[in-house]
C-alpha cells in the first residue's frame, strides 16, 4: 500500500529493504577493501598487525558481499530498481561525458538513476563476481592449478585497486550531495532536489508496496 510522505515537500526514492541492501553492501565493501589496504601496504600492515585476523575477516567480508543483494532479490522494490539500473534510454547517451566535463548538473535530464549511477552498479556487479571467483581460488589453492592460482592473484589484485578508487570516487560524489545522502539515509528526498537531478523520474505508486 503507498504511504505519502510526511512531509508533502518530499517523495520516496528507496524502501527500507533498499536502504538495508545499500547499507549492508557499502559496509561489507569498505571492510573489504581496509583490511585489503591493511593487508597490502606494508605500512599499515606494520600499525594493525594481527595479520591473520585481517585474512580471515578480508575472506568473509568478500565472500558475503553478494548476499545482500541476494536477500533482497525477493523484495519487488528492490527488483524494480534493478531494472531501472539495467536499462539505458536515449537521454543516458552521452549523459557521463557531459557529466565529466561540465557537471551533472548540466548533464542533461535523467531517470531515477543517471548514466553513472547506472554504470557504477554495472562494472561493481561484475567486479564483485570476479573478485569472488579470483579470492575463492586463492582460499581454497589446493584445488586449482600454480597457473590458475597465479592469475586469479593478479586479476583480484587489480582489479581491486579498479574498485578502490571507484569507490572513494563514489564517495566523493556523495560527500557533495547532501540530499543524496538524506534520502539514502531516510527513504526520502526533496520534490524540488528529484525535479533538478532526476527530471525524468515519474511517480510510481509500485516503490512504496513493500516498505
Amino acid at each position: 500500500m503507498h504511504r505519502p510522505p510526511a512531509d508533502p515537500g518530499e517523495r520516496y526514492r528507496f524502501t527500507v529493504v533498499e536502504r538495508w541492501v545499500h547499507r549492508t553492501t557499502s559496509t561489507l565493501m569498505m571492510t573489504a577493501i581496509i583490511t585489503a589496504a591493511c593487508l597490502y601496504l606494508p605500512f599499515l600492515a606494520e600499525i594493525v598487525g594481527r595479520r591473520r585476523l585481517l585474512v580471515i575477516i578480508h575472506e568473509w567480508s568478500g565472500i558475503l558481499l553478494p548476499a545482500p543483494l541476494l536477500a533482497g532479490i525477493f523484495f519487488r522494490s528492490l527488483r524494480a530498481d534493478l531494472t531501472r539500473l539495467n536499462r539505458f534510454g536515449p537521454h543516458d547517451h552521452g549523459w557521463a561525458w557531459r557529466a565529466v566535463r561540465h557537471g551533472t548538473g548540466a548533464a542533461g535530464p535523467a531517470g531515477k538513476f543517471n548514466a553513472g549511477q547506472k554504470l557504477f552498479s554495472a562494472f561493481i556487479a561484475g567486479a564483485v563476481l570476479v573478485m569472488v571467483g579470483t579470492g575463492l581460488i586463492m582460499w581454497f589453492p589446493h584445488l586449482s592449478a600454480l597457473t590458475v592460482r597465479t592469475g586469479a592473484s593478479f586479476v583480484h589484485d587489480w582489479l581491486a585497486l579498479v574498485v578502490g578508487i571507484l569507490v572513494i570516487g563514489h564517495i566523493r560524489m556523495a560527500l557533495k550531495d547532501p540530499e543524496a545522502r538524506y534520502g539514502m539515509r531516510t527513504g526520502r528526498v526533496s520534490r524540488a532536489w528529484a525535479k533538478r537531478e532526476h527530471a525524468l523520474w515519474t511517480e510510481d505508486r509500485s516503490e512504496n508496496s513493500d516498505r
